[in-house]
């Protein structure tokens, strides 16, 4: 394990600081006035032979200044870094976008991912609070006409999920009122997760008795239910992703950009994070598009309704010390804006 002293600690935080501000390499000329002890220009260069020799810093073919290496923003982060407190502007700006009016979960959810993308100028990703512990509240089917139906199902948050579905020639609007007043008077108020496996499981053959084939209403059902029950990523700032790479490749190029609209994909990326703001750097990152980016992860918990996700995606070389500042800042002002969202709906 490497054990640094506090001058060479000094040292290694300078040229974080410096190259992940100004983006060029770091020279022992300008940490002279930067450190609060005084060395010699002599006695920092010796020490940055040996934070070279540990390999947290490289040098760049273009100048005789130095970078951090993946190894060595590891170290920082892990050993150095001090999360950097939000300041009044930016708080101001979480705290007014979400304050508007909002009528689902998923406005407040992909709106929170607008405004981190634009705090940061990074790419952002938001997953909402799980809604399998959500409760089914309300299900009615709407005829359109054309043997076309709209199946809206509701739950006790105010998440609202409709899809639009062609019914058979031989099923009619008459037919399927009875099975609408069987989930009221069977399936309202469970949980999500409940009336989905007993979709798998008592409910066709209890909707036999109305219904000849019950197939058709079963997949309308399974489909609205599980569409409002399923993990739902919300990206920010897209394009972003393309400022932080020197990858040209235009097949790797298009793979990264599709990654982002995968969700499983994301998912596997993004893991499952901790209470606590993880870090991962370079290869430590699930997936080899991203090898030259760093992910920053967390949850937010909204109480009884389950916990949800925030991420952001930027370069290696980015102000980790502000990143995770912003992201616990982020975390808290979600988290208290959707457990206002709930306590409306549970009033």
């Amino acid at each position: 394990m490497i054990t640094l002293t506090e001058r060479q600690s000094l040292i290694l935080k300078a040229i974080v600081r410096d190259y992940t501000e100004g983006g060029t390499p770091v020279g022992s000329k300008s940490l002279v006035q930067e450190l609060p002890m005084k060395v010699s220009s002599a006695t920092i260069r010796n020490e940055m032979a040996r934070l070279e020799d540990l390999g947290l810093i490289v040098k760049t073919h273009l100048s005789s200044g130095r970078i951090p290496s993946i190894k060595g923003y590891r170290y920082y982060v892990d050993h150095i870094l001090t999360p950097e407190k939000v300041d009044n502007r930016d708080l101001k700006v979480i705290q007014h976008s979400l304050g508007g009016e909002f009528h689902k979960i998923d406005e407040i959810v992909a709106q929170s991912a607008d405004i981190l993308s634009q705090l940061t100028s990074y790419t952002t990703f938001t997953l909402r609070p799980e809604l399998k512990h959500s409760r089914l509240s309300g299900f009615r089917l709407v005829p359109l006409g054309n043997h076309q139906v709209m199946a809206i199902l509701v739950t006790n948050n105010g998440d609202v999920e409709n899809q639009t579905f062609t019914i058979p020639n031989d099923l009619s609007g008459d037919e399927l009122e009875p099975v609408v007043r069987f989930i009221d008077d069977q399936l309202i108020g469970l949980p999500l997760e409940d009336v989905l496996a007993k979709l798998q499981q008592e409910i066709p053959l209890k909707l036999s008795r109305y219904l000849q084939n019950p197939d058709g209403f079963l997949d309308i059902f399974g489909s609205v239910l599980s569409k409002a029950a399923s993990e739902r990523f919300y990206v920010g700032g897209k394009l972003n992703l393309f400022n932080y790479t020197s990858q040209q490749n235009p097949k790797e190029m298009r793979s990264l950009y599709s990654l982002l609209d995968q969700t499983d994909n994301l998912a596997n990326v993004i893991g499952t994070p901790g209470q606590h703001i993880q870090v991962r750097i370079g290869n430590e990152i699930t997936n080899d598009l991203l090898k030259d980016y760093s992910l920053i992860t967390a949850t937010y918990d909204v109480d009884q309704h389950g916990q949800g996700i925030i991420a952001l995606l930027g370069p290696t070389a980015m102000p980790y010390s502000r990143m995770i500042g912003l992201m616990g800042a982020f975390q808290r002002e979600l988290a208290r804006k959707l457990l206002d969202y709930y306590r409306y709906f549970d009033e």
